[in-house]
């Protein structure tokens, strides 16, 4: 008993008071951090353009945790992946991405877990740069598909103008053979009957002097 009052309950006592007041000095960051949301919002909007290209670089240099944690803010990931969240977060800072400054110092002393209201706020930003980039590489592709279809549709089209062309040029003779075939030989009965005035001639009186 006198072991436990002595060496195990001052223990558990002092590392409960430093939990309580990293708590507390973790919520005042967060609190100072919300106050600046405004003012954060103001600056991102402004530096939006020149900031998308540096943040898609960093971006796509994190790994798959990083990225999905951006996507998908969750606690859990957050304890878990704390050192890859702090190195993201100091790699914005050094491109001076609005907010990530503060966010990264106090990640860094408390830990992301503590200051996850920041933190998320941060990577809320991020994300709207990835679903742009990810439009963007969307977007060729479709018109590649588009193009292909068309490229697949004019071929169909020449094929089947060619096959009705052999079409047309095999009924022509058939045509002609028929028409020729339909067409009463008139004119050939017409030359074999005697002109009326060969048969006078013959018939009639001899011609005078």
């Amino acid at each position: 008993m006198g072991y436990w009052k002595s060496k195990v309950l001052p223990t558990i006592n002092k590392v409960f008071k430093k939990d309580t007041a990293k708590k507390a000095a973790a919520a005042e960051a967060c609190k100072s951090f919300d106050d600046s949301k405004e003012e954060i919002k103001k600056e991102f909007e402004e530096k939006k353009t020149d900031l998308q290209p540096k943040v898609v670089e960093i971006y796509e240099a994190s790994s798959v945790e990083l990225k999905t944690l951006v996507k998908e803010p969750k606690d859990a990931g957050l304890k878990k992946h704390s050192a890859l969240v702090q190195k993201f977060l100091e790699e914005l800072a050094k491109i001076e991405f609005p907010g990530s400054k503060p966010v990264s110092e106090a990640s860094s002393k408390f830990g992301p877990a503590y200051v996850s209201g920041p933190v998320y706020f941060i990577f809320e930003k991020v994300s709207t740069f990835i679903v742009v980039e990810e439009k963007a590489k969307e977007v060729p592709a479709a018109e590649e598909t588009s193009s292909k279809e068309k490229e697949i549709v004019v071929e169909e089209e020449k094929k089947e103008g060619i096959a009705a062309e052999a079409e047309k040029t095999t009924e022509l003779p058939a045509a002609v053979e028929a028409a020729v075939a339909a067409e009463p030989p008139a004119k050939v009965e017409e030359a074999a009957e005697p002109p009326a005035a060969a048969t006078k001639v013959e018939e009639g009186e001899p011609p005078k002097p």
